[in-house]
């Protein structure tokens, strides 16, 4: 009999190996993956979550479906198949951000269909609130993969959730990579996405907070936007002009030691506050999770933006990608107040 907690979230996209280059010039091998670095996120701040993409059977994949295990994360495919494991190269900057280079053609992650996707996420029946997507899973290679899922899903009355989170240097055709960008965030209820990903998206508007302002208007069907600044913290945007908009910014600097991580971090404790305020409300009036999330209260959105901080904020002080668990994030957020707009 199965201890696995009901499946709320269903993540699909990228499973990959760091190999992150050391001051010594050699390199470390750490599991990643923006997607899959959401779904451990998650399922460490006790929600529940299934990975939907099939690991490999080659070593790394061997290592990537025991680390999700370990974090309590459900497998949609336990079985492996016998494509590799994507590989990314990470020089880190001296700031500590990280540059790639990713190798990903025939590779096991990829081996997925929107049928099958679906299914996958139709076992879970109403218990399954929330699928997310974004990062190299919306290459316009695979088009028709993610986005007629994102849109069955969403007809199917679930929260989409798309973080932009883009890696241009491996598109081989930005513009097509761009406009599947963009219709992916059209089809979502939350999108997050970070300064440089509005650059990349070429989105107009003078200063980040304007322009994803811009971003989130023109996305009319999306309820709410998170924008993150790295270390300048991170903002929360309701949709219309009068919507609402909330900031966060941890006080002090932080000890860094590398961003692997840290917006899936961020993102993972946003979706688990939230998530855990919806359960909150009681069963007089259950709603979506979509409608759930466009009619909080502003001290809401204040707090979930905090602990999102706080999530990043741990992740940063650690190599590779360490998601905190949900009382460590709610500790730091209590111990270190951040700042608000």
């Amino acid at each position: 009999m199965s201890t696995h907690s009901p499946v709320q979230v269903a993540i699909a996209g990228e499973a990959l190996i760091d190999l992150i280059r050391r001051a010594d010039g050699h390199y470390e091998p750490c599991l990643g993956g923006a997607l899959y670095n959401l779904g451990r996120a998650l399922a460490r701040q006790g929600v529940g979550t299934q990975y939907l993409n099939p690991l490999s059977r080659d070593r790394f994949g061997r290592e990537l479906a025991a680390q999700l295990v370990a974090d309590g994360v459900q497998l949609a495919q336990p079985i492996p198949v016998g494509e590799v494991t994507s590989l990314a190269v990470v020089n880190l900057t001296e700031h500590g951000h990280p540059d790639y280079a990713f190798y990903r053609e025939g590779v096991a992650d990829r081996t997925v269909t929107a049928p099958g996707l679906g299914a996958a996420c139709a076992a879970h029946g109403g218990a399954l609130q929330v699928v997310c997507t974004g990062a190299l899973a919306l290459d316009a290679r695979d088009t028709a993969i993610y986005l007629p899922w994102l849109q069955a899903q969403r007809a199917a009355g679930r929260c989409v959730v798309v973080d932009a989170n883009l890696r241009p240097s491996v598109m081989p055709d930005l513009p097509a990579y761009r406009a599947q960008v963009h219709a992916a965030l059209a089809e979502a209820h939350l999108i997050k996405a970070s300064d440089e990903d509005l650059d990349h998206l070429q989105v107009s508007g003078t200063g980040p907070l304007a322009r994803a302002r811009h971003l989130l208007a023109a996305n009319p069907r999306a309820r709410l936007m998170a924008l993150t600044l790295g270390g300048e913290g991170a903002w929360l945007l309701r949709q219309g002009e009068d919507g609402g908009q909330w900031f966060a910014k941890e006080a002090e600097p932080l000890a860094v030691v590398d961003t692997v991580g840290a917006g899936d971090s961020f993102l993972a404790g946003l979706l688990a506050y939230l998530l855990r305020a919806q359960a909150q409300q009681g069963t007089l009036a259950p709603i979506g999770m979509a409608d759930f999330i466009a009619a909080l209260p502003a001290a809401t959105y204040q707090q979930a933006l905090h602990h999102a901080l706080a999530s990043a904020s741990l992740c940063v002080q650690e190599r590779g990608c360490v998601p905190p668990s949900w009382q460590a994030a709610q500790h730091w957020a209590a111990a270190h107040p951040a700042r608000q707009g």
